[in-house]
C-alpha cells in the first residue's frame, strides 16, 4: 500500500513558485512524523533486486531504502570484483558520480545561510580572474546560476577535455574560450567543469579544500564515517567495489579513473549504501541538526525547466510530467507527485537515488558496472511508495505489462 502523511501535498504545478515561497520564509513541508510501514514493499524490492542479479550477471550492486528517517532495507548483492568473488556488503564503497552535486548545493547553502556566499553576488566577487568569452557576461554569474546549470555555456563543456586527461584548472581557465549559447540564467544545460567552480568559491570564502568541508560539514555529522573523496579514498576503503566495463561478452575489473575525481564538487564522492542512507535521512529532513529544514528547502527550489528529462527511460516517459533542476538536485512531477532526484555515472559505476519528500520514503541504489538493468529498480521503489502497480520496470520495454 502507498504511504500517506498527514502533511499538505505539494503539487507540482507549485514547482515555478517555490523559489518565491522559499523567500517568503515557508519551508518545504517537514515529515509529519506519522508511522509507514513500508517493511513489506521493501523485501518485494529485495528480491526483485536478486531475481535482477541472476538475470542481467552484472559483478555487484548495494542498495538502500528509507522510510520515515528509518533505515527498512540496506543489502549487498554480488561481488565487488568479478575476479576475486569478495562479496558487496552494505558498507562497500562505490563512486557515487553526479550524487556528489548535491553535496555541492548543500555546502553552498550551509555557507549561504553563515553569510561567507551569497546564492545571488557574482563569483567574480570571490573568483577575480574568472571570466567567459563574453567579458559582461561572466560578471554576472552567481552561485545560484553555477550550481543550476545556467552558465550561458553548451552543455558538457570540456568533459571530453577532462577525460583525455587536461587539470581542472586549466580548463576552469579555458572556459574565457568557450562559445556561449545564451546569456547567463536564460538557458539550462548541464555542466560539470563549470559546476565545479563552486569549489573555488569555497576554498575562496573558507580558506579550506571543499572535500574538507563537506568532510567536516556533512559526512561527520550525519554519521557518513565510510564516505571520502577521490581514487586514494576509494582504494584505502575496507571493501570497495571495482569498475567493471564488457569485454568479449563478459565485465572485466578495471582500476578507476582518475580524471572526473579531478572535480570533487560534480564528482568526486564516494560512498556506501549504508552512508547514502544517512545522507537521504537528512536529506528528507530527519537531521535538522545538521541540516535544517529551511536549508533543505533552498537546495530544492526548481531554478530552471528541463523537459529533455521527461523522454528516455520508459518509467520517464510514462510517469514524469514535469522537470526542473534546484541546486544539486533533480526535481520531477512523477505521476502527481514530487520526487527529488540524481543519477550519476562514470566509468564502471552507475548510481541513482531519490525520494518522496510527501511519502517520506527514498532509496539510493549504486552499482559497478555500466549495466541499464538496475537503474529499474529505481521506479518500482517509487511506484510500490505511491501505490503504482502493472509495471515492470526491468524488463525488455516491449515486454512491459500493465
Amino acid at each position: 500500500m502507498p504511504s500517506k502523511k498527514d502533511s499538505p501535498r505539494f503539487h507540482p504545478t507549485s514547482l515555478l513558485a517555490l523559489p518565491l515561497l522559499v523567500l517568503a520564509g515557508l519551508a518545504w513541508p517537514a515529515p509529519s512524523g506519522a508511522a509507514t510501514d513500508f517493511d513489506d514493499e521493501a523485501r518485494e524490492i529485495e528480491v526483485l533486486a536478486e531475481q535482477m542479479m541472476a538475470r542481467a550477471r552484472i559483478p555487484g550492486m548495494a542498495m538502500a531504502i528509507v522510510a520515515d528517517g528509518e533505515v527498512v532495507s540496506l543489502r549487498g548483492y554480488g561481488v565487488v570484483d568479478s575476479k576475486l568473488q569478495e562479496p558487496v556488503t552494505a558498507d562497500t564503497a562505490f563512486r557515487v558520480a553526479s550524487l556528489s552535486k548535491a553535496f555541492a548545493g548543500t555546502l553552498s547553502a550551509m555557507l549561504v545561510r553563515e553569510g561567507a556566499m551569497d546564492w545571488d553576488s557574482p563569483i567574480v566577487n570571490q573568483l577575480p580572474t574568472f571570466t567567459l568569452r563574453d567579458g559582461q557576461a561572466a560578471q554576472q554569474i552567481t552561485v545560484r546560476q553555477v550550481l543550476s546549470h545556467q552558465v550561458g555555456l553548451a552543455y558538457n563543456t570540456y568533459d571530453r577535455d577532462l577525460e583525455a586527461n587536461e587539470p581542472y584548472p586549466l580548463l576552469a581557465a579555458k572556459l574565457a574560450e568557450a562559445p556561449l549559447t545564451c546569456s547567463p540564467g536564460e538557458c539550462y544545460a548541464y555542466q560539470n567543469i563549470a559546476f565545479s567552480l563552486v569549489g573555488d568559491m569555497v576554498f575562496a570564502t573558507t580558506g579550506d579544500f571543499y572535500a574538507a568541508q563537506v568532510e567536516k560539514r556533512i559526512f561527520q555529522p550525519l554519521g557518513m564515517y565510510g564516505a571520502t573523496f577521490g581514487r586514494s579514498g576509494l582504494e584505502a576503503s575496507s571493501s570497495w567495489a571495482r569498475p567493471h566495463v564488457r569485454s568479449g561478452g563478459t565485465w572485466v575489473p578495471v582500476r578507476p579513473k582518475e580524471t572526473y575525481y579531478r572535480i570533487p564538487p560534480a564528482a568526486g564522492v564516494n560512498a556506501s549504501a549504508r552512508d547514502m542512507a544517512q545522507w537521504l535521512i537528512g536529506q528528507m529532513g530527519h537531521r535538522p541538526e545538521v541540516l535544517p529544514e529551511e536549508l533543505l528547502a533552498e537546495i530544492r527550489s526548481p531554478q530552471v525547466e528541463t523537459p529533455g528529462e521527461i523522454r528516455g527511460s520508459g518509467w520517464r516517459r510514462e510517469r514524469l510530467r514535469e522537470a526542473h533542476y534546484a541546486l544539486g538536485w533533480r526535481i520531477y512531477d512523477y505521476a502527481g507527485h514530487t520526487l527529488v532526484y540524481h543519477a550519476g555515472a562514470v566509468q564502471g559505476y552507475r548510481a541513482i537515488t531519490g525520494f518522496l519528500p510527501e511519502q517520506d520514503i527514498g532509496v539510493v541504489i549504486l552499482w559497478n558496472s555500466e549495466s541499464a538493468m538496475p537503474s529499474g529498480l529505481f521506479p518500482s521503489t517509487i511506484d510500490r511508495a505511491l501505490g503504482l502497480h502493472g509495471r515492470d520496470w526491468m524488463a525488455p520495454a516491449g515486454r512491459r505489462r500493465r
